[in-house]
């Protein structure tokens, strides 16, 4: 009789256990406080980061911050990781860090002073550190590109590494977009197979915020469209077979929605492998702001059709849920 009903006390113990349900920590939106934009996401150190734009008025756009988690839930702020004491050419408007781990360096590119001619002084540079979350460095001294190629504002910078293991930035504004091949130490440029260095790549409706990834072989080229002070800004994709394109708009995978925010857009992806799942982290402008400067980070789900096409993105005020990398 005893033996009967310890089973029973057991099976009644596993019966509770299934019937209560843990609650689902989500990450919400925005994901943290703050103005900021243009971010970019990635997976480094076993674990995630994103790198944005301090959002505000051009000059006061003299630092940025990063931030870090394990679980895409509760993020740890790194504050100024890179400013205008270390990249003393930087005067305003630094925008849109792209970061690459290579040889155990962490090279943070970014676009400076927001140049509007060949005469005034600024474009994209590079910082160094040896942790991701800095003190950044000045690795040049100078821009990487300090001039306008193909009528490509140099700023908006993404850098991406090839399956043969180069590395391609892409960047521009204005309407147009570049791309070119960096040299193994990122000290300057390697010439394409025609002699050339900046090859012009922009896809239809191009803006600016280029973003590359593959995915079962195929290159996704992504950028943003519409102005983005506006409510239009959103984010649109072409697939390729190669770097270079052509790069055919497909169509858009994510825009506003009038019922939770305005101006989504400027965004990066980030692949977790382990749950196979994809996110894109962009920013919007919240419903009750106006002012041009107020965009905050936030982060959905990205998923694709049976055929590899990009499922429309539907922002949320919850965001996604908790993804331990550990």
């Amino acid at each position: 009789m005893k033996t009967y009903y310890l089973l029973f006390i057991f099976a009644m113990s596993i019966l509770q256990s299934c019937s209560v349900k843990q609650p689902v920590q989500m990450s919400g939106n925005p994901l943290f406080e703050g103005w900021y934009a243009d971010p970019e996401g990635m997976i480094l150190d076993n674990e995630y980061w994103i790198f944005p734009t301090y959002s505000d008025e051009y000059e006061k756009q003299i630092f940025m911050d990063a931030f870090s988690s394990t679980d895409l839930v509760n993020w740890t702020k790194h504050e100024r990781i890179i400013d205008n004491t270390a990249v003393k050419w930087v005067w305003r408007a630094m925008w849109a860090p792209a970061v690459v781990k290579k040889d155990n360096k962490y090279f943070l590119f970014f676009g400076g002073n927001d140049i509007q001619n060949d005469d005034e002084y600024g474009g994209i540079g590079i910082g160094v550190a040896d942790r991701p979350e800095g003190p950044y460095q000045d690795y040049l001294g100078r821009p990487l590109i300090d001039k306008i190629y193909n009528r490509a504002q140099p700023i908006d910078q993404f850098v991406f590494q090839d399956k043969d293991g180069s590395y391609y930035m892409y960047y521009g504004g204005w309407g147009r977009c570049n791309v070119v091949k960096l040299n193994d130490d990122f000290t300057g440029l390697l010439p394409f197979e025609d002699g050339t260095y900046y090859k012009e790549v922009t896809p239809e409706n191009y803006t600016e915020g280029p973003f590359m990834f593959i995915r079962d072989g195929k290159y996704y080229f992504m950028w943003s469209e519409g102005g983005w002070g506006g409510p239009d800004y959103s984010v649109a994709y072409a697939i390729a077979d190669n770097p270079f394109g052509p790069f055919e708009r497909i169509g858009k995978i994510l825009q506003q929605d009038p019922e939770i925010a305005t101006g989504a857009g400027h965004h990066s992806v980030i692949h977790e492998p382990k749950s196979d799942k994809y996110y894109i982290i962009y920013h919007r402008r919240p419903l009750t702001e106006t002012h041009g400067d107020h965009r905050a980070t936030c982060i959905d789900e990205m998923t694709f059709d049976e055929d590899g096409y990009i499922n429309p993105v539907k922002i949320t005020f919850e965001g996604v849920e908790s993804n331990p990398l550990k």
